[in-house]
C-alpha cells in the first residue's frame, strides 16, 4: 500500500531523479570527450598502437553501470519502490511482534 506523498515530497523525488539522470548525461559526454581525445592522441602519437581501448572498455563498463543504476534500478523503475515496501512491511511485522 503506498503512502500519498504531499506536493513537497514528489518535488523533492522529482528533482533527485532529474539530478541522477543529468549526473548520468554529463557522465556520458565526458566520457565522450575524453575517449576521443584519447583516441586521436593514439593515432596521431608516437605510440600508434591501439592502447586506447583498454581504458575505454573499462570506463564504458562504469557507464553502463552507472546508467544501470539511474534508469532500471533508480526510483524512477517500480523496483526500488517495491523493494523498499517490502523491507518497511517486513520491519513494521517485526515491531508489532515485539
Amino acid at each position: 500500500m503506498a503512502s500519498l506523498r504531499t506536493p513537497e515530497e514528489i518535488d523533492r523525488i522529482a528533482r533527485k531523479r532529474a539530478g541522477a539522470k543529468l549526473g548520468w548525461y554529463v557522465h556520458a559526454m565526458i566520457y565522450l570527450a575524453v575517449n576521443i581525445a584519447m583516441f586521436t592522441a593514439s593515432a596521431y602519437g608516437l605510440r600508434q598502437r591501439p592502447w586506447t581501448i583498454y581504458p575505454a572498455l573499462g570506463w564504458g563498463l562504469g557507464l553502463v553501470l552507472h546508467g544501470v543504476a539511474v534508469f532500471l534500478l533508480g526510483s524512477g523503475s517500480g523496483l526500488r519502490e517495491r523493494m523498499v515496501e517490502r523491507e518497511r512491511e517486513r520491519l513494521q511485522r517485526e515491531q508489532q511482534g515485539r
